[in-house]
């Protein structure tokens, strides 16, 4: 197994073509050093996995190593990566879920949590790299596997559905592109009780990705979902990701709505209930979440990018929600985990309230009030060695802002000046080869110089950097 399939978050990388990066021997090692590591002899652990074609296959390898370790893996079949933290959460176990989330389809992963569906510890993944590279050479797994089986779709169901006022809402069309990942597997079982009309694209399970890759921040990957909410007259869309723990909205324009947007809008409805809750975001999500927070009472906490860094700062806080730009929003009313789903039926019953909107408000009228800034969205670029990068940005804006150079790469703020308030971020992605740029002003002629700027800074510093927007 190769090192660069651990990252700061989960373990993802190929495992099949000329490019394998991890085999289902490599799975079974790390489910043996995951039992040891863990304490988990004599204890049990719920397992989970996607539709991604090896995903079973892996799991499987996994729990036979674990189970030489003598933990007891309980067996959950196809799961959400949500409905993985329900299970975590409801039957207070740690958990284990394999999944390669928006990843192209040739990969397979594996995301962690303790029990009560609690991140692990930062350096977890550390220690787990270090002991499964240390099994490489020890047979793994020969204990006979026997594992108790159980279906969780039902109840995670109807969990999700009692933290949310659904029943009386007015009737709703709404689209959803699951991307043939995990929300074709959840859909039916959350929307059949529902006054909702569903129009399903893609909800098939198909780890080859027929139709589109699973990753909503590519803005090409919404536009059937676009293009179908106004064919329908639907009151809104959701693009899932493959894992399904991640959700996009189209208002009933087709227009995309920023997740930095539905931040704000469900953080505002939770803060009506719960005056003076914290809500925590990441550090480039939009400055219109922390006006938001302010002008309802609320407290803002600022975590790193990732969702263990969001989910420990949510649980030390006991923050009542929590939203990243890339649409992983975090409720504590499921242990603090994130679910794209419970996001989506939020919007859904403020969308469908009778008696606020008197059956008249639509999706782009309640986020009107909330499009304050322009975004550049997500600029993706391949670079042979960051730090260089990074230097070079610092020495360029080393007097036109305030500098920020943290875990999650540079941060460079003005708060006035000739251009107006703005931000922007870079930072090395933690699941992909890649830069990340994200850029935000009052205006987009404003957004746009600082975004060039940056862009021209990067590409003379390094000549084989190749942008790509992904929102």
């Amino acid at each position: 197994m190769k090192p660069s399939i651990f990252n700061a978050n989960d373990i993802r990388g190929v495992v099949n073509g000329p490019g394998t990066e991890w085999t289902s021997e490599d799975a079974c090692r790390i489910g043996a050093a995951y039992a040891e590591i863990s304490g988990l002899a004599g204890h049990s652990f719920v397992l989970g996995h996607d539709m991604r074609a090896g995903s079973a296959e892996f799991a499987t390898a996994f729990a036979e190593g674990a189970a030489s370790r003598s933990a007891e893996p309980i067996w959950l079949g196809l799961t959400s990566t949500d409905q993985l933290w329900f299970a975590s959460g409801s039957f207070n176990l740690s958990g284990v879920q394999f999944t390669a989330s928006h990843n192209p389809a040739e990969y397979t992963g594996i995301k962690f949590c303790l029990p009560g569906a609690q991140p692990v510890a930062p350096d977890f993944l550390e220690a787990l790299a270090h002991r499964a590279h240390q099994l490489v050479d020890e047979e793994v797994g020969e204990r006979a596997l026997s594992m108790e089986h159980r279906d969780t779709l039902e109840d995670y169901a109807g969990y999700l559905l009692s933290l949310v006022p659904l029943t009386d809402i007015r009737p709703l069309k709404v689209v959803v592109d699951a991307g043939n990942g995990m929300a074709g597997h959840t859909v039916h079982a959350i929307f059949d009780p529902l006054p909702v009309h569903l129009v399903g694209l893609y909800l098939d399970l198909d780890g080859s990705f027929p139709n589109h890759p699973p990753n909503p921040l590519v803005p090409e990957n919404l536009r059937d979902a676009q293009e179908r909410v106004v064919a329908e007259g639907a009151d809104m869309g959701l693009v899932f990701d493959g894992d399904a723990d991640r959700c996009f909205l189209i208002d009933e324009r087709g227009e995309v709505v920023a997740p930095s947007i539905i931040t704000a809008l469900i953080a505002e409805s939770l803060l009506r209930r719960e005056p003076g809750a914290r809500v925590v975001v990441n550090t480039i999500t939009s400055t219109v979440v922390a006006e938001v927070v302010a002008e309802n009472g609320g407290e803002l906490l600022t975590s790193r990018v990732g969702h263990t860094f969001m989910k420990a700062l949510m649980a030390e806080h006991d923050a009542v929600f929590g939203g990243e730009h890339s649409a992983h929003y975090y409720f504590r009313d499921f242990w603090g985990a994130d679910t794209g789903m419970l996001a989506a039926l939020h919007v859904m019953a403020l969308v469908g309230d009778r008696t606020a909107n008197h059956n008249s408000a639509t999706l782009s009228e309640l986020v009107s009030g909330y499009d304050r800034y322009s975004a550049s969205g997500e600029l993706n670029f391949t670079v042979d060695s960051v730090p260089p990068v990074l230097e070079a940005v610092k020495r360029a804006f080393a007097n036109r802002g305030t500098l920020d150079h943290i875990d999650d790469g540079l941060t460079v703020r003005q708060p006035g000046g000739p251009l107006g308030a703005w931000w922007f971020n870079l930072r090395a992605s933690n699941t992909e080869p890649l830069l990340r740029l994200n850029v935000e002003a009052p205006d987009i002629r404003t957004m746009q110089a600082i975004r060039d700027d940056v862009i021209d800074i990067i590409t003379t510093s390094r000549d084989d950097t190749t942008p790509e927007e992904t929102q």
